[in-house]
């Protein structure tokens, strides 16, 4: 009897990458990928540089070309959304009614954006970026010598207003806490980042947030709750996204900050797996956590398919992750969520260094501002490769040797 097909829900980077993986792993079964999205699956970074400022293509996005899909035998559905999981009767139902049989099932539905609830926030000229078509919406609303309020000035909002001034917009960013980017990279990087953009010109109004949006048919002011009013032409808000979780919830499978996956990506539900940024994985060095960013849709959904194959590796994967603002490039390793010491390599004022974040002596994640290289580069020996070595290794290394540039990073990398 003829098995029933792999179904894949989320036709996104995680889910289109876990397809291709599957082939690439020798499967020759049936697969059907399901996205609510029209587009082929595509990766979403160039949506805050490149692809925002008009320089690089959508197609040169899409995570395959539509040919290959048809060349690999691998049923795409888009334009769909899928409303229950049956997985006593290992069925999906789609929107409509339409029931598809699967043998196993991988759900990569990713997150949505935070609703953005302020008064105003429905006007016209009010945007956020999580789609291809909401770039396309925010780059059809830009023009230079337009006023932009960019709400939170997160990785999404920092790279939102690069792109914007290198596009000649007038920038003003509000964001909440004294420092931006201090949550993941500390006070001193968030420091210089914030006078990168306030020297390209942004307006960074911090430890404040937005009261109201104003305006007849259109945005044209934004209140905050200090009592400031900026005037503008268009408004994006950047606050944040939330795991798209609820059919699987429905469908009887436990979700804390995002559906609960094992090592190997396998849900609470039989043969139901899930990737990427619907997800809350268990890492063997890290533990529970939920990662939003590309590496990790990318390496996640290779590693599902895998598991869908009966392969027993964990994943176990150091995360990384990169940020484009203006001619800088910012390299994470890693991941720490608190720490007590940060340790640095080369001068903050140099806008050239490296910055290692230590808890109870270890290593626990490091960054490079125009520094270290690509650390998943395979042929490369940047010291961002050494830095995963050492947050691998779990490395307890000493903060003068870590700081003193005489000293190479493959040394303490490798114990010695």
């Amino acid at each position: 009897m003829k098995r029933q097909p792999i179904v894949i829900v989320g036709a996104s980077l995680a889910g289109g990458t876990a397809a291709v993986t599957l082939r690439d792993e020798g499967f020759d079964g049936d697969i059907v990928l399901i996205g609510a999205e029209s587009e082929l699956p595509y990766n979403r970074p160039p949506l805050s540089k490149g692809y925002l400022r008009g320089q690089d293509r959508f197609s040169d996005q899409l995570v395959k070309p539509a040919a290959y899909y048809t060349e690999q035998r691998i049923e795409l559905r888009l334009g769909v959304r899928a409303t229950a999981i049956d997985p006593t009767q290992k069925l999906v139902e789609l929107e409509g009614g339409e029931r598809v049989a699967y043998d196993r099932l991988l759900v990569t539905t990713g997150g949505r954006n935070r609703t953005f609830s302020a008064p105003g926030a429905t006007l016209p000229g009010v945007f956020q970026l999580r789609t291809v078509q909401d770039c396309d919406r925010i780059r059809a609303a830009v023009a230079p010598g337009r006023r932009a309020v960019v709400i939170g000035f997160s990785f999404i909002g920092s790279e939102v207003s690069a792109s914007l001034r290198q596009m000649g917009v007038e920038v003003m960013a509000i964001e909440s806490s004294r420092v931006p980017l201090a949550r993941v990279l500390g006070d001193e990087v968030g420091r210089v980042l914030a006078e990168i953009h306030r020297e390209k010109g942004v307006e960074l109004v911090s430890e404040d947030s937005v009261e109201a949006l104003e305006g007849s048919d259109r945005v044209a002011r934004v209140r905050t709750k200090k009592g400031r009013a900026f005037d503008c032409d268009l408004v994006v808000a950047g606050i944040g996204i939330v795991p798209n979780v609820e059919l699987l919830a429905a469908a009887g499978a436990q979700v804390d900050n995002g559906v609960l996956v094992d090592e190997r990506c396998r849900t609470t539900l039989p043969d139901v797996f899930a990737a990427g940024d619907v997800t809350n994985h268990l890492h063997p060095i890290f533990g529970r956590l939920r990662v939003e960013h590309w590496n990790n849709g990318y390496q996640h959904g290779r590693a599902a398919a895998r598991s869908m194959l009966g392969r027993p590796e964990p994943y176990d994967y150091i995360h990384t992750f990169w940020s484009d603002q203006y001619e800088h490039v910012i390299e994470y390793v890693g991941f720490a969520a608190s720490w007590d010491r940060v340790v640095f390599r080369g001068r903050l004022e140099s806008r050239k260094f490296l910055g290692f974040y230590l808890k109870d002596g270890v290593v626990r994640a490091a960054m490079g501002l125009d520094r270290g290289g690509d650390p998943e580069d395979p042929k490369g020996d940047s010291e961002l490769k050494a830095a995963v070595d050492m947050v691998r290794r779990r490395a307890k290394i000493d903060p003068a040797r870590l700081a003193d540039e005489s000293v190479e990073l493959r040394t303490l990398a490798a114990g010695a």
